[in-house]
């Protein structure tokens, strides 16, 4: 299997796909106002090879906003596909994706589902989990910038564009990275919640902007911010799903990922986060002895906060350490059937 990437900071995909020949497989990460320009070329360019494609600040060495990059897989077999009516009926396309992962004889230790998402990006998960799961198929992605998609050439608004990539030379595993851990015992009982607006009215029985900021000891106006050092967590197990605050709304908050009432949400704190990457890639060098790429989606708020403390640059060069490594930033993470915040989940293949 080999992994290679182009891009464009200007937009040109004749220049993004310059180094690039006979690919089994392609992603594209564009920008809002030249994605369609960029889907159709594209398609021309390469009439019939699979791909997908959504907007986001594509990465490699290094990022920058705008332009257009490629990331070209070979040696795999592959297929595109979408879950359309995301918001109404994720389960709609659910046989499609069945049929294609039976397509490329998807096998737990060899293939990988990668997805870009406009939207309702939880249900879409669970349903396609549904498959994924039965198959072992892991599956790394995250949510377009912009809420429109592709596949193979069409753009689509609402929906789930996927991508099926089986490694035919070696193994493919994934990875997931949280910043973040609970900043102490204390628990949060959500209430007068409205999953359509990811919207938190209560926490413990109070208004839940009255609750943080208190908590916190923080002013209001701070609260948006705040997320970056201190989002909401809700622990599953022995795992932590990160939600981000999106903004104060009246008494409440609303996040980037739905609560329900019931729900029992922490507080959590920003680690070391220079020490957790270093452990990240340690632990995928000890997995492989030989790595063909790695293709990564980051939160766009964890490029703030890098960005913040002059560490992105650093941050890119140490997942290239690993071989071809990119990737994008994106609005949300995907990693199997979870819909996570303010997270890095990553696809390694050999």
């Amino acid at each position: 299997m080999k992994q290679v990437y182009g891009k464009s900071d200007s937009g040109d995909i004749k220049e993004a796909v310059r180094g690039i020949s006979n690919p089994d497989a392609l992603i594209m990460i564009s920008n809002g106002k030249q994605f369609e320009k960029h889907t159709k070329e594209l398609k021309e360019l390469f009439p019939d090879v699979p791909f997908i494609g959504g907007t986001g600040h594509f990465y490699g060495k290094t990022v920058r906003e705008g332009g257009v990059g490629i990331i070209a897989f070979s040696g795999v077999g592959a297929e595109a596909g979408v879950m359309r009516y995301a918001s109404t009926m994720p389960v709609h396309d659910v046989a499609s994706l069945s049929r294609k992962v039976s397509s490329v004889s998807a096998r737990a230790e060899d293939t990988v589902c990668i997805d870009i998402c406009t939207g309702n990006d939880a249900c879409v998960l669970t349903s396609m989990d549904s498959v994924l799961s039965v198959n072992g198929v892991s599956l790394v992605g995250g949510t377009s910038m912009d809420p429109f998609v592709c596949a193979d050439g069409e753009v689509y608004s609402d929906a789930d564009v996927y991508l099926l990539l089986k490694n035919k030379g070696g193994k493919v595993r994934v990875y997931k990275e949280n910043l973040y851990t609970p900043l102490d015992d204390t628990r949060f009982v959500a209430s007068k919640t409205d999953r359509s607006r990811y919207y938190i009215g209560e926490l413990n029985g109070r208004p839940a902007k009255d609750v943080y900021r208190d908590y916190l000891h923080i002013s209001e106006k701070d609260i948006a911010t705040q997320t970056f050092t201190n989002p909401f967590g809700k622990i599953t197990g022995k795992d932590i799903c990160i939600i981000s605050i999106k903004e104060v709304s009246g008494s409440g908050i609303c996040c980037y990922r739905q609560v329900n009432d019931s729900d029992v949400l922490t507080l959590l704190e920003l680690r070391d986060f220079r020490e957790i990457v270093n452990e990240t890639i340690n632990h995928i060098r000890s997995d492989f002895t030989r790595i063909a790429g790695v293709l990564s989606v980051n939160c766009v708020f964890r490029y703030i906060v890098f960005n913040n403390n002059n560490f992105t640059g650093d941050y890119l060069s140490a997942m290239s350490s690993l071989g071809t490594s990119c990737g994008f930033f994106a609005n949300g993470e995907h990693f199997n059937g979870q819909f996570v915040n303010q997270s890095m989940s990553c696809a390694v293949f050999d």
